[in-house]
């Protein structure tokens, strides 16, 4: 009884934020502001549609430092939202600071955009997982555990509004939110026709450059296909 009475109060709060959400992108923007009102001690939220290493697609954020955030896991692979995706569980990181070990580059390259601590939700129905909620905060420290109980559930309400939305989504909106990483698709295929490699090859090369040189995977890739940087230099 007391669980359902929670997932009615917090269905409730996440509807005053929704209710005039225009299209999925505008409805995951809006998830992620009644997370940050509904939640306390989270500085900012992102949600991430995940499937497999290339295809990714992160359809909502609080701001630009949870979106920065989460293109840090997407460039690495690595990170509390990857593993909570793969493990359909929860992984809360409290202090990412006495958590090197797990994500070393990942932890790194966060902790140098502020990020002190880390909460990733799965989104699933049933065995079926379709991404991660993701909580950032600016220090460290732990969820209680009554907020921890609040954002799976957020998690859950979140799924079935995106997977609500995406029923009735136009093309138009579609497309906004494929467009994302769309260039980190292109580059791939480039990558993988010139040097006449596998797409997951020609990936990890994208990633290994990117880490390398210190950027993000997209802007590599943006990079590639405007030709600022040659195929050649990813050959080895």
């Amino acid at each position: 009884m007391l669980d359902g009475q929670r997932r009615e109060r917090l269905k409730r709060a996440v509807e005053e934020f929704t209710s005039e959400a225009s299209g999925r992108t505008g409805l995951a923007q809006a998830l992620c502001a009644a997370c940050l009102h509904v939640l306390p001690g989270v500085d900012a939220a992102a949600l991430t549609l995940r499937g497999s290493a290339r295809a990714e697609e992160m359809v909502g954020a609080s701001d630009e430092w949870a979106a920065r955030l989460e293109e840090i896991q997407y460039t690495l692979g690595e990170g509390p939202g990857v593993v909570a995706f793969r493990d359909a569980a929860p992984v809360l990181v409290a202090d990412l600071g006495s958590d090197g070990v797990r994500w070393p580059g990942f932890d790194a390259a966060a902790a140098a955009q502020g990020l002190a601590a880390m909460f990733a939700f799965p989104l699933q129905v049933g065995g079926i997982r379709l991404g991660t909620l993701d909580l950032y905060r600016r220090r460290p420290g732990g969820l209680t555990a009554a907020v921890v109980a609040d954002a799976a559930i957020l998690a859950d309400v979140a799924t079935c509004a995106l997977l609500e939305q995406n029923d009735s989504a136009d093309e138009d909106d579609q497309l906004r939110m494929t467009l994302s990483y769309q260039d980190v698709n292109m580059a791939t295929g480039m990558l993988a026709a010139k040097l006449k490699i596998s797409l997951e090859d020609a990936f990890a090369r994208l990633r290994a450059h990117a880490f390398s040189s210190g950027r993000s995977v997209l802007d590599v890739a943006r990079d590639l296909l405007e030709l600022r940087i040659p195929l050649d230099r990813l050959a080895d």
